[in-house]
């Protein structure tokens, strides 16, 4: 399959299922995966695969990078022994039962193990995308627990296929020193890079080459943590959690917009694509199946699958009665949740191309130069419970969420209230000091505290009006007719450019010039943003 016909057939079906998720409601990642079951079917697609060091060593450093810089660090310091026992300790647990079940289905313990390893971790980029509609605690855990949780299953799994093949060789204190060195050299490359992206980003002013750095942070802190044969998963989060802290406060407004763009379009169509070779990976599987008959091969799914099920709920619930035996704070008290809201997080442990890529890695063949016993069923079974959980679990979330009766999340829209309430407030306090230090005239100082009192007047209105309910508040109405004025008369100033640039009294370059400063205004506009100009 040529890669340009391979490119044009990825986007149309990303955009056919995204639109159809739209008038369906049925998340995107269930359609993708389904559409790439499908496309299997066609003759010419059958050669296309997933290579293994492309998901690793590409796409993986990229998700996980955005993933962390767009995490709340705040909620994690919150949740965080809840994340740090979910991301070591299930995984384990899960890796263990999944391979004690494999064994006894009739896998070899060290196959056995290779598979508890690759469908032990959770995706970030699957619960990302399928439980934006759960509360931002539990989203935010969730997706702490997605990030972490593949280093530690990435090295049980190397060494289970280490001594499978056999190069390795197994003892405790050679275990213990992988995960040290996996975890400690992680930590320290991610927050070396970190510090040496501040360094750099803050002697750069050009936009371009500012989004370069900021491309190059992911692969870099990957590359030098697996030089080391540390935990490049660890490395690439790590960074991102320092990066999301000192970002704000380096560069340019400019380069912070681009960055933003890219990143979303990037990220959106390589989870998109993601999802569309996973399926694609599950029609392979099913051909390539030899070593075993189809239905024992979709009994082991289904055993497997209830495995991570069971053990998945049942740790949830063991450590968090744990844990109140041992903690009995007040504020332990307050972070304490249902066994309904367990649940949730339970369906929401999606597994995803992680799982597949580490499947697909296995090696052929042993270092005695036999094949690798019953690949093509670890491969096998890895692509069904990854199929499973995104397409059962995906589909029984919203209405497990119903049942749970989760309690609404307004945090994100209260807080943003205040930091704009604050920071109006505080910046006319400032006004007359800072307008002294520039040497503004009295004039220019007095229209601005007139928008700015009027702003705060606005924000406190709708502040109002969402705590009470009932009738808009004068200001707001006005306001709201005030934007859609605006928006109008924007509209009217697009069609004079453009028809300026038809008319060849203007060239294009200035079209765009004026159009891109229109939008950014259209924007904010349309978001409701109500900042003085």
């Amino acid at each position: 399959m040529i890669g340009l016909e391979l490119v044009v057939v990825l986007g149309v079906v990303i955009v056919v299922c995204g639109v159809l998720a739209r008038r369906t409601r049925v998340a995107d990642p269930i359609l993708l995966l389904v559409a790439g079951i499908a496309l299997g079917f066609v003759p010419a697609l059958r050669q296309v695969h997933l290579p293994p060091e492309l998901m690793l060593l590409v796409f993986l450093p990229v998700l996980l990078y955005w993933e962390a810089i767009t995490i709340s660090l705040r909620e994690i310091r919150a949740a965080l022994r809840g994340i740090v026992l979910t991301s070591t300790l299930l995984v384990v647990a899960t890796a263990a039962a999944v391979a004690a079940a494999a064994h006894a289905l009739g896998l070899p313990w060290g196959p056995a193990w290779v598979l508890g390893a690759a469908v032990a971790p959770t995706d970030a980029t699957a619960v990302g995308v399928l439980a934006r509609a759960l509360p931002r605690r539990t989203v935010t855990v969730l997706r702490a627990e997605s990030l972490v949780n593949d280093g530690t299953a990435l090295v049980l799994y190397g060494v289970a296929v280490g001594v499978t093949v056999g190069e390795e060789t197994l003892s405790a204190g050679h275990v213990t020193w992988l995960f040290v060195l996996a975890y400690g050299g992680g930590i320290a490359v991610g927050l070396l890079v970190a510090w040496l992206a501040v360094q750099v980003r803050r002697r750069i002013d050009d936009p371009l080459l500012g989004n370069v750095v900021v491309l190059l942070i992911p692969f870099t802190a990957y590359l030098l943590a697996e030089l080391i044969e540390a935990s490049g998963v660890l490395a690439v989060v790590v960074c991102g959690l320092v990066m999301s802290q000192v970002g704000p406060r380096i560069g340019r407004a400019v380069t912070r917009q681009q960055t933003v763009a890219f990143w979303s379009v990037s990220t959106y169509l390589i989870n998109a694509s993601l999802f569309v070779l996973v399926g694609l990976e599950a029609q392979s599987a099913v051909r390539n199946l030899v070593s075993e008959d189809l239905v024992t091969a979709v009994v082991g799914v289904a055993v497997v699958c209830a495995v991570i099920v069971v053990v998945r709920f049942g740790f949830l619930v063991l450590s968090a009665y744990t844990i109140r035996l041992v903690d009995r704070r007040p504020s332990q008290r307050g972070r304490r949740v249902t066994n309904r809201a367990r649940a949730v997080s339970t369906v929401a442990g999606f597994r995803g191309a992680v799982s597949l890529a580490a499947a697909l890695a296995v090696p052929t063949t042993l270092s005695s130069g036999a094949p690798f016993p019953d690949r093509d069923l670890i491969v096998f079974i890895t692509c069904g419970v990854v199929a499973t959980t995104l397409v059962v679990q995906g589909l029984l979330l919203a209405p497990t969420i119903r049942w749970a009766r989760l309690p609404d999340d307004d945090g994100v829209a209260r807080e943003r209230r205040l930091a704009d309430e604050t920071a109006a407030q505080e910046a006319l306090d400032a006004l007359p000091d800072v307008a002294a230090a520039l040497g503004t005239d009295p004039s220019v100082v007095d229209r601005l505290r007139g928008e700015y009192e009027e702003h705060l007047t606005l924000l406190r209105a709708r502040d109002a009006e969402g705590d009470e309910g009932g009738e808009p508040d004068p200001a707001v109405r006005l306001d709201d007719e005030y934007t859609e004025l605006r928006l109008a008369l924007l509209a009217r100033k697009r069609e004079t450019v453009v028809r300026l640039r038809d008319q060849r009294a203007i060239d294009d370059t200035v079209l765009r010039q004026v159009q891109a400063r229109l939008d950014l205004e259209e924007i904010r506009l349309s978001r409701g943003d109500p900042a003085p100009e």
